[in-house]
């Protein structure tokens, strides 16, 4: 597995420490609910304190991090409550992307890129965790092809905690292909500019993640 807690090769600052952060929660490197411990990590990254409780305060602004008197800095370990709050904040963030590019974009076009990505999820089949990585990507490129760049920033810290979820839910998943055939026929929507097709499947996918990480 790639290890994203490693020396920084270059002059460190906080926004590059807390990237790194952001990663290392995000591809399960800190798992939910895991102390991070500063002395650990500061040599680990190679760096001094300062700048790492800067990157470590960002997080924690963020809700990636959490603080618990008396005890430390902890990953947060999502409960229902935060999974469904997470997954509407998602939901409102690529209904909208998707309803901008329906409305002002070339949607056909980014129709097509979006059904690449589900060629290459079904190409993935019996490897839940690239097909967890390929839906990651869907959604990302979906709302970086809205051309929004607030849409844009909002989705990127929502997606460190999805990216948490989605490989929680691999296992529920029987078949990998349970997830291109959904992405594809969201897609298809997108492709043929169907705005009401677009949003019931964009609201059915977050509500069956929601129920399917529920229910564990």
């Amino acid at each position: 597995m790639t290890s994203y807690i490693e020396p920084l090769a270059q002059e460190s600052t906080p926004s590059i420490i807390a990237d790194k952060l952001r990663k290392a929660i995000g591809h399960g490197e800190f798992k939910p609910g895991a102390q991070i411990v500063e002395a650990d990590l500061a040599r680990k990254l190679g760096v001094s304190r300062g700048p790492l409780r800067e990157g470590m305060q960002r997080l924690t602004q963020e809700g990636l991090l959490v603080s618990i008197r008396n005890r430390g800095l902890f990953v947060i370990d999502m409960t229902p409550q935060d999974i469904r709050d997470m997954y509407l904040a998602r939901e409102a963030i690529e209904r909208a992307a998707a309803f901008k590019i329906l409305r002002d974009g070339d949607f056909e076009t980014v129709g097509l890129a979006l059904l690449a990505i589900v060629d290459q999820m079904a190409a993935a089949d019996g490897d839940p965790a690239a097909v967890g990585e390929l839906d990651i990507a869907f959604h990302e490129l979906l709302v970086r092809l809205a051309d929004s760049p607030r849409l844009s920033r909002m989705h990127r810290t929502s997606m460190i905690e999805t990216r948490m979820c989605i490989h929680a839910l691999e296992e529920t998943y029987l078949a990998t292909d349970a997830r291109a055939v959904e992405h594809e026929r969201l897609a298809n929507a997108i492709r043929t500019g169907d705005v009401a097709r677009t949003d019931e499947l964009l609201s059915a996918h977050m509500d069956d993640a929601i129920e399917r990480l529920v229910s564990r």
